[in-house]
């Protein structure tokens, strides 16, 4: 038995006291989802392969469960893990999960996968927090779900960077890859630029850093000079530059000051009618990990909130970990992967409407579609 803190334990009970718990408990906690009723199934279930069962209880009280189950010669899948509704959102999943790791490390398993629906922020940030990475998105019987996947190997998650364009390969990643990276200049050093004299009076960000709104012109001057030394991610070279002009839509820029001096930037533009676009943030490594993301983030989005926009998108690598983070904190939701010229990209997109946050909900299967949603939808939702 291991204590989870807080009254919680974790212990391991046999496959038919799973089956017995999700009978009894799994209508209070999946009942206001929305998934597809089949019918009786027409053929046996595949035999299972090694299965992982545990009961979370508090006190005497059984309130969740974790199962899972072998899905191949390497690879683990986390099927199943339910609570009660009165015990979720006290950091029991986060704190179980170290526990579930260690034993699927201890019996052998490289990988550890799971799926979740898209817009399930409370599973998905801690399964992020433990070094699960974003695979990929897809529509099933419950909804729309996303496919996470951790790797108990380090050159393997390292080839999942690779993939994704976050990092070149090197060493053993690209000694299985097949691949060598081509020999790179040595990087210069790092320009310190003041802060321009057109900047405007700064919006504190904590830490004697300093949020500046500048002029599209001045954004694209300092991003040239500091592009080098903020970004080591693999991108397409095309040979050639763009045929056409750039969309002519409203552009806003910032830049990002400590001690007087440019340190990072922040650019976004319209995207359509109603979307704002959050094109390109970043800071110089020396100033990375502070938590300027988190607290930069809600400046920007009240400004594009300011503007009229009912939506903002986002990109970045889908192994970004450190950025995907703070964005689905902030209440951005999940919508894909997409390639592009830096590589694989995970899609975000943050609504200020609270009727088209709930129909995302309904979209993924995480809610049953009710109320106005349903309405929208042409629905009786009851």
């Amino acid at each position: 038995m291991t204590d989870l803190g807080g009254g919680y334990t974790l212990r391991p009970i046999p496959l038919d006291g799973y089956r017995a718990a999700c009978a009894r408990l799994e209508g209070q906690i999946f009942g206001g989802t929305w998934g597809y009723a089949f019918g009786p199934p027409t053929l046996s279930a595949p035999p299972l392969g090694e299965t992982f069962t545990w009961g979370i209880s508090h006190g005497e009280e059984v309130v969740g469960w974790q199962y899972s189950h072998r899905t191949d010669e390497r690879t683990v899948s986390m099927a199943d893990t339910g609570i009660l509704p009165a015990h979720q959102g006290q950091g029991l999943y986060s704190r179980l999960l170290p526990h579930v790791l260690d034993a699927f490390r201890t019996a052998g398993y490289t990988l550890v996968q799971s799926h979740h629906r898209a817009t399930n922020n409370r599973v998905i940030i801690p399964k992020l927090r433990a070094g699960f990475l974003v695979q990929g998105l897809n529509l099933y019987e419950g909804g729309v779900n996303v496919a996470l996947t951790l790797s108990l190997d380090a050159a393997y998650r390292d080839a999942m960077h690779v993939r994704s364009g976050f990092a070149q390969a090197h060493g053993d990643t690209a000694r299985r890859l097949g691949v060598s990276a081509l020999p790179q200049p040595p990087a210069p050093p790092v320009p310190v630029i003041p802060l321009p004299d057109d900047a405007s009076a700064g919006v504190d960000l904590g830490g004697e850093y300093t949020l500046h709104a500048v002029p599209e012109a001045t954004y694209r001057a300092v991003y040239a000079q500091l592009e080098a030394a903020v970004y080591d991610t693999v991108s397409f070279e095309w040979p050639h530059a763009g045929r056409h002009a750039p969309p002519d839509v409203p552009q806003y820029a910032w830049l990002v000051a400590h001690g007087g001096h440019v340190v990072g930037w922040q650019s976004s533009r319209q995207w359509n009618a109603r979307t704002a676009y959050m094109t390109n943030t970043a800071f110089l490594p020396a100033h990375r990990g502070r938590g300027l993301y988190t607290r930069l983030l809600p400046v920007i989005l009240a400004f594009l909130r300011g503007q009229g926009y009912d939506l903002v998108r986002s990109a970045h690598h889908a192994t970004n970990t450190a950025v995907l983070l703070p964005k689905l904190r902030a209440g951005f939701r999940l919508q894909g992967l997409e390639i592009g010229d830096h590589g694989v990209m995970a899609v975000l997109i943050h609504s200020f409407d609270d009727v088209y946050r709930e129909y995302m909900d309904v979209r993924s299967g995480l809610k049953r579609p009710t109320g106005e949603v349903a309405r929208r939808l042409g629905l009786d939702g009851g």
